[in-house]
């Protein structure tokens, strides 16, 4: 389904993981030697300069408003994008007068991937010589439908933008920014998981 969803130029590796966690293995889709691929990627982003991999426990999430400033995403916001697919992300409610919260599923109400906007790196840690691909999740602020439950919600892209979104020449900091705002609230369904 991702091959023909995201227009792939290859059939991705079997994968199937319902609940990805930080620091899990998951597809992205970007373009790698000038074919669009999903290609398998750790959560959390390590930028190539990172002496370890200790960073990636404070960049599985990059805030919209600060990407191109950050020193851990400005590069990887310039010429690394990318698609993370997802059938739906998770958010908690509290519960009034209950110390547990509430899980909730956001997808699609057609059932259709999301596209969340990423970005990846290559990192090469100097005691194994092995590259890791890691990625992170941009985030924005709520819609109205998100609204009551976070002020934060996944960045998602339409259809329209993915291209210029990875491509790895767009480099257009303003056109880049304006797809990372608040997705329709008709483009999500909510229901307990």
């Amino acid at each position: 389904m991702l091959m023909l969803y995201f227009i792939l130029e290859a059939e991705p590796e079997p994968y199937n993981n319902p609940d990805v966690r930080p620091t899990n293995m998951a597809p992205i889709i970007h373009v790698h030697d000038g074919q669009r691929l999903a290609l398998p990627a750790r959560w959390g982003l390590i930028p190539s300069w990172s002496k370890d991999d200790k960073i990636a426990q404070h960049t599985f999430n990059a805030r919209a408003e600060t990407i191109a400033e950050k020193p851990s995403f400005r590069a990887a916001f310039k010429r690394r994008r990318c698609i993370v697919p997802v059938s739906a992300f998770f958010e908690w409610r509290a519960i009034p007068g209950e110390k547990k919260k509430q899980k909730l599923r956001f997808s699609s109400p057609g059932a259709a991937p999301l596209a969340i906007a990423g970005l990846w790196e290559s990192w090469t840690p100097p005691e194994t010589g092995e590259t890791v691909e890691s990625y992170t999740i941009i985030t924005t602020s709520a819609n109205e439908f998100m609204a009551p439950i976070h002020d934060r919600m996944p960045a998602i892209l339409g259809k329209a933008d993915w291209e210029a979104w990875l491509d790895p020449e767009a480099g257009n900091p303003l056109l880049l920014e304006s797809m990372l705002q608040p997705c329709p609230d008709d483009w999500l369904e909510c229901e307990a998981a």
